[in-house]
């Protein structure tokens, strides 16, 4: 009589992974090959490149499973991997410039802008448009819930270059949704 492993529920999946299970290893990446490339392409523009960055992620995932002691999320677990793949792969790509210019950070003024009536779309349009550096700490930040301390750790830069870019990506955004004209934001919304 053949045993049929249960690849339904999560502890039956990642037991599957762990014993090299090609079966397995096959249903996580069908399960999450989505979700990881929208993360990966939110770091890096191009889809090509964004779709390697998840399969080496998933590589990664597969060498570090018996890692996992399943005190968290193991998605969570997972995506951090994935994070820290388009990181890495950015800073070794040397497409991670942070421009450290805090003198005009005070000169930002505040527009009057809306965004109810904007789609999703929109705006993660206007994220992608941002500098690089910006959209990364953007995305690690608002995106990922990351602190400015993980996210310094993670760069390779201070704290407060970390709040610096976010506030600078945000301005920029505040910017690119104020510039929009009334007629504009209604037909997107």
């Amino acid at each position: 009589m053949f045993s049929r492993v249960n690849f339904s529920n999560e502890s039956g999946l990642l037991q599957g992974c762990l014993n090299g299970d090609r079966m397995a290893q096959r249903h996580l990446y069908d399960q999450y090959s989505g979700k990881f490339l929208a993360i990966c392409i939110r770091y890096l523009k191009d889809r090509e490149h964004a779709e390697d960055v998840m399969i080496e992620g998933f590589m990664k995932i597969f060498e570090k499973l018996p890692q996992f002691q399943s005190k968290g999320s193991f998605e969570g677990w997972m995506k951090r991997i994935i994070v820290t793949q388009a990181l890495m792969t950015l800073r070794s790509h040397r497409h991670l410039m942070m421009e450290i210019n805090m003198e005009n950070d005070a000169e930002y003024q505040d527009h009057n802008y809306e965004l109810n009536h904007m789609e999703t779309e929109d705006l993660m349009r206007m994220v992608e448009s941002l500098p690089v550096g910006y959209r990364t700490v953007f995305n690690l930040f608002a995106i990922e819930g990351y602190s400015h301390q993980e996210i310094g750790d993670l760069l390779g830069i201070s704290e407060s270059t970390s709040k610096s870019q976010l506030n600078r990506a945000r301005n920029t955004l505040k910017e690119k949704i104020a510039s929009q004209t009334p007629k504009e934001r209604r037909i997107n919304g």
